[in-house]
């Protein structure tokens, strides 16, 4: 059971559980992009268990009409057991996504997988559509990767990268990061026609995004963390934002709970808040 101060970043450990948050958020305006926890499978029934997981929540996010996607990571799904064995399981996922309008996000992960999920989301959605890529901006190989997914179907999700890559292949500066989030929003902008996803919960990028749409005239939404700013999340919603909220849910909840706290230290003293009952 997940006690309650892991569930403010965390929406149980059931389909059930996750679904039923989505469908609160909706009644608030925000919609829920729906992730479930795993990660790094070197065996095919892990993988294969997750994969048809994400089939049942496709299926019911259907059936009881939620304003909702999903979003899966590579390496929960065959990326580490061999590229063909993820990009199976990601075309099964997608392709009933296909069937039921359900829109599929594929997480990025770490540099070492980056190559091999770019060649699979341009083959599965020049084939499928409804589908979204998250980039992430520390990359100093981003902004070729931009220029190469251009011309795709499809949404990018833009972050600034939460993975600690090597100097050689990343920018290392927070002042650095911010600069190149913002020229990449930029191009974003100017040339992702199908949509802009601002993967921050920096108040000064969703200002700018917001300029940027004013610009453009390009659609954009808005991906934020449960737990993370969820007034700010519902005031966005209010003002006539797109705003979409990430929720992962399941049992192996405890990792991705350890790292939320250790990102950033206001949710260290909420955490802190919640265990003693203040």
């Amino acid at each position: 059971m997940i006690p309650p101060v892991a569930s403010n970043f965390v929406a149980g450990e059931s389909v059930d559980s996750v679904l039923a948050h989505v469908a609160e958020l909706n009644r608030d305006g925000i919609r829920g992009i729906v992730n479930l926890l795993g990660e790094h499978y070197s065996t095919q029934p892990p993988a294969s268990e997750d994969a048809d997981e994400y089939k049942t929540l496709i299926t019911e996010i259907n059936q009881r009409g939620l304003d909702a996607c999903v979003s899966v990571k590579p390496s929960q799904i065959g990326l580490d057991i061999s590229p063909g064995v993820f990009e199976d399981n990601l075309r099964e996922i997608v392709s009933l996504a296909s069937e039921h309008n359900v829109f599929v996000w594929v997480d990025m992960e770490d540099h070492t997988t980056t190559d091999t999920t770019l060649d699979v989301f341009e083959s599965l959605v020049t084939e499928f559509g409804g589908m979204g890529l998250c980039i992430q901006a520390n990359l100093k190989r981003t902004e070729e990767d931009l220029k190469r997914l251009a011309p795709l179907p499809g949404k990018i999700r833009l972050v600034k990268g939460a993975y600690d890559e090597p100097a050689s292949i990343a920018y290392k500066d927070k002042a650095t990061v911010n600069k190149v989030y913002r020229q990449y929003l930029e191009y974003m902008f100017e040339h992702f026609e199908d949509g802009v996803a601002v993967g921050s919960h920096d108040p000064e990028m969703i200002d700018y995004a917001i300029e940027l749409h004013e610009k453009y005239g390009t659609p954009f939404e808005v991906q934020l963390l449960m737990g993370v700013r969820e007034a700010a999340q519902k005031e966005l919603a209010a003002e006539g934002i797109e705003v979409w909220q990430y929720i992962p849910y399941g049992d192996k909840w405890f990792s991705y709970f350890y790292r939320r706290v250790r990102e950033r230290k206001e949710n260290a003293f909420f955490a802190l808040r919640a265990i003693v009952g203040r």
